[in-house]
């Protein structure tokens, strides 16, 4: 085990913290600036952290144009990059599964479920696949509770086991027992407030099974962070301690 873990991780940091070194480009900051205001809110600590996670991720994934999108430019990558970025702060994750980005120019018909016109999805084989326009729209709008990349990229923590089922990898294991009780007793509100006509933090998309949830509830515990620990307090601190962030704080 320990041989195999030498062969196939250690160089793999290695490279990592080589690139985490360098200098990001001004002109990737300024994208971040300009493209994903929410990366303004976090500590400098944070600040700087991002932007190495940015540049490792694109030295990693790659990305593709689909539909008429045209050319995969700067802007496009890093303003996806930083906002998956985001959910990896405090943590050493770097969506080792994911090998390549799809980007379509906005939402795109999916016919092989019959669920029509998508705008993202997430694939357990190594795959994301983006509406450049919702990505867009997400970044700029802080409050809505929307962000189809951290929504997207949600999913691919929680199926970095090879199931999406709402329970990413947990350390120690002994963190998936209050995980589910606050995960189920939170599902379970919301299906009840849904079923009474009740307006709810979460966005009523998250009573679709346990791993819409997950994502849909990372989305608010970023954009809602307030309302959502309010409300949802076991809820909010489990996401706080996964994410090794506190939203509220900023």
């Amino acid at each position: 085990m320990s041989d195999w873990f030498t062969r196939i991780f250690r160089p793999r940091l290695h490279r990592r913290r080589q690139w985490a070194t360098k200098p990001i480009p001004k002109e990737w900051q300024t994208i971040i600036a300009e493209n994903v205001p929410f990366a303004e809110r976090l500590p400098a600590t944070l600040q700087r952290q991002l932007e190495q996670r940015v540049v490792v991720f694109l030295r990693e994934k790659s990305f593709e144009a689909c539909g008429d999108l045209g050319e995969i430019t700067d802007e496009i990558r890093v303003t996806i990059a930083a906002q998956a970025c985001m959910l990896t702060l405090g943590r050493e994750e770097y969506y080792d599964r994911l090998r390549s980005i799809l980007i379509y120019p906005s939402s795109y018909f999916a016919s092989e479920d019959g669920q029509g016109h998508r705008f993202g999805e997430s694939w357990t084989h190594g795959s994301v696949v983006l509406a450049w326009d919702n990505v867009q729209h997400g970044a700029f709008d802080m409050r809505d509770g929307h962000n189809l990349v951290w929504h997207e990229f949600a999913h691919q923590l929680d199926q970095a086991d090879g199931v999406g089922d709402g329970a990413p990898i947990l350390n120690p294991r002994s963190r998936y027992v209050t995980w589910a009780r606050a995960f189920g007793e939170a599902y379970a509100k919301l299906l009840k407030r849904l079923e009474r006509n009740h307006r709810t933090v979460i966005d009523e998309y998250g009573a679709t099974n346990p791993a819409e949830f997950f994502a849909v509830a990372t989305e608010t515990f970023l954009e809602k962070p307030k309302q959502l620990k309010k409300r949802y307090p076991d809820l909010y601190q489990e996401l706080a301690e996964y994410y090794c962030l506190d939203p509220v704080e900023w």
